[in-house]
């Protein structure tokens, strides 16, 4: 596995598209001071995953969009495209060659890409771990990183140690599997007291269920009750007028 090319397009002071083609060996990027050999790393760790914008040597993530010259204005987004050689299947994906894509707009927008398809920043840091690529690795030396390595404490020595045998990124998984287990018995906690409180309710509840259920019963005896009255009313009623029609009819009869 090797890189094989990487684009940059509004990045830092690469205001158009410009790809460096990488082939297997030693490939070196050399220039006079100010020529932007180091804004070729800090695009290396940008597309693969870099949050700090003081490591890209920034105050805040927008620096890295191309901030305009005398002749050229300032351009709205900064992409970086890096393709991966996985001939040798070194990345866990069902690929030949693997395109990581970072693009950051002004407006503050970010998107990722994993062969043109979008995807999560997660998915990427996921993708190169195995491979001992990805934000924090140990494979890219920045400015003033040798000297920190020589001058690290015991503490940091092993986080170096730990990071080339390919540690970290069990360690990362640990921690978001225990922030997993974390968040978990909390919900867990809350749901035991949750419990708790209901079944210190079900007492009264279910008296005023019960009382509810009384309540309906009466209601519907009421009902019917009244039901009942109501047809009794209508046949008195209908009696009376049957009783008086033929008085009437009868009046009619002797009066004729």
């Amino acid at each position: 596995m090797h890189l094989k090319t990487l684009t940059m397009r509004g990045f830092k002071s690469f205001a158009s598209a410009t790809t460096f083609e990488f082939e297997p060996g030693v490939t070196a990027v050399v220039g006079p001071n100010g020529s932007g050999k180091s804004n070729v790393v800090d695009a290396l760790a940008w597309v693969m995953g870099e949050q700090g914008a003081k490591t890209l040597r920034g105050g805040k993530m927008e620096d890295v969009i191309f901030a305009g010259t005398s002749g050229r204005p300032p351009l709205g987004r900064a992409q970086v495209s890096l393709t991966i050689d996985n001939s040798d299947g070194a990345l866990p994906i069902e690929y030949s060659e693997v395109t990581i894509s970072r693009t950051l707009f002004r407006a503050g927008g970010s998107e990722y890409a994993i062969n043109g398809a979008p995807c999560r920043l997660l998915d990427i840091q996921e993708l190169l771990s195995d491979s001992g690529l990805g934000r924090e690795m140990h494979v890219i030396v920045g400015q003033g990183q040798l000297d920190k390595v020589l001058h690290a404490s015991a503490e940091d020595r092993r986080g170096f140690i730990e990071e080339a045998a390919g540690i970290l990124k069990h360690r990362r998984r640990r921690e978001k599997t225990v922030r997993k287990l974390d968040a978990m018995q909390a919900n867990l906690a809350r749901l035991t007291d949750l419990t708790a409180e209901l079944r210190r309710q079900l007492g009264p509840l279910g008296k005023q269920a019960a009382v509810a259920r009384r309540a309906r019963q009466v209601q519907l005896d009421v009902r019917d009750a009244r039901a009942r009255l109501l047809a009794d009313d209508i046949v008195t009623l209908s009696t009376a007028v049957e009783r008086d029609t033929a008085a009437e009819s009868a009046l009619k009869d002797r009066r004729q």
